[in-house]
């Protein structure tokens, strides 16, 4: 806090002699002159001026005249006499100074770690964007999964997004797991290739190879909350990620779950007359659409070309002309 100084020294004020003075009121301060003055007189700094320093004018024929200009003079003198307030402002003058240098620091330390240079509005902008969502700062999450069930949702939205966003993997091994098999090293290989853009927003994920039945991810780093299944990964990720993957706003919100549903669905098929019930649904869905959404990939088709790609038992044969073709222009985007 900063020490302010009185701005009007102590000096003497000459009243106007055409005020009376007030009787005492109550009689027990009159029998008290300290307190008699305190009562009847005004204070100002560290002195009071007492109404006996008042004179009366008493009854005149031409009345009291009040002397505005001997009074605007002793004003003006007070004021001159003092620099305190362009003191004040001189100071103020320093401290914005001081916050526009800090604003400077700040913006430095957010751009050596990748965050947002748009500063607050446009965090409030972006989350009137994603459905009235408040942007909270992203905590590093954890994936454990099997290698039998490889997310290859991470390696598809780590390229499709490598332009707008980053996903930085990490994998490890646990105890239960001591080898991972070929085709997961290929996966960690392939994920390697993906340069990471630090100018980039970014999230950090650790992918650790665990004997689990479900992929899960832990997002919290306080708590073990966990969320289940690949394609519920898909759907945070999607709502942290670039604005242009988030589709609570998109007038194809419904369909975008729908999709996902039926790919948790048909990861879930124990026989091939229910992964081809599935399929035909996809098939329907798609219609004569390019993606899912329409004309633009969104993270439905991330979670379907996965969902294909961990099921051996779907071959090409089993597509359909229509999921053929779409097949191919996401593997343009996802690579993987």
């Amino acid at each position: 806090m900063y020490e302010l100084k009185t701005l009007l020294p102590e000096h003497d004020i000459k009243l106007p002699a055409c005020m009376y003075p007030m009787k005492v009121l109550n009689a027990s301060l009159a029998a008290t002159p300290a307190k008699a003055n305190a009562s009847s007189g005004f204070c100002n700094g560290n002195y009071s001026i007492a109404t006996s320093a008042i004179n009366s004018c008493g009854p005149k024929k031409n009345g009291c005249v009040l002397d505005l200009d001997s009074l605007s003079a002793q004003i003006q003198t007070l004021l001159k006499s003092s620099n305190d307030a362009s003191s004040v402002t001189t100071r103020q003058e320093k401290v914005l100074k001081q916050l526009q240098e800090l604003k400077q620091q700040m913006a430095s330390i957010r751009a050596t770690l990748g965050l947002c240079q748009k500063g607050s509005e446009h965090s409030v902008q972006q989350s009137l964007q994603n459905g009235g969502l408040l942007e909270e700062p992203l905590h590093d999450i954890v994936i454990n999964g099997h290698p039998n069930f490889i997310p290859y949702a991470l390696l598809a939205l780590k390229n499709a997004w490598k332009d707008l966003f980053t996903i930085d993997v990490k994998t490890f091994k646990h105890s239960t797991m001591p080898d991972i098999g070929k085709e997961a090293a290929d996966f960690e290989k392939k994920l390697a290739q993906v340069k990471v853009d630090p100018s980039k927003p970014k999230v950090n994920v650790s992918l650790i190879w665990k004997n689990c039945e479900h992929t899960e991810m832990i997002s919290s780093p306080t708590m073990y909350v966990p969320i289940y299944g690949e394609v519920n990964i898909v759907r945070y990720l999607g709502r942290v990620g670039p604005p242009a993957y988030r589709y609570e706003d998109s007038p194809n919100c419904n369909e975008i779950d729908a999709v996902l549903d039926i790919c948790y669905q048909l990861l879930r098929c124990t026989t091939s007359k229910s992964r081809a019930a599935m399929l035909r649904e996809l098939n329907l869905r798609l219609d004569k659409q390019k993606y899912f959404s329409g004309d633009e990939i969104s993270i439905a088709d991330i979670g379907v070309h996965s969902s294909l790609k961990r099921l051996p038992a779907i071959t090409a044969r089993d597509l359909t002309p229509t999921l053929t073709e779409w097949r191919k222009r996401v593997q343009l985007i996802a690579q993987l």
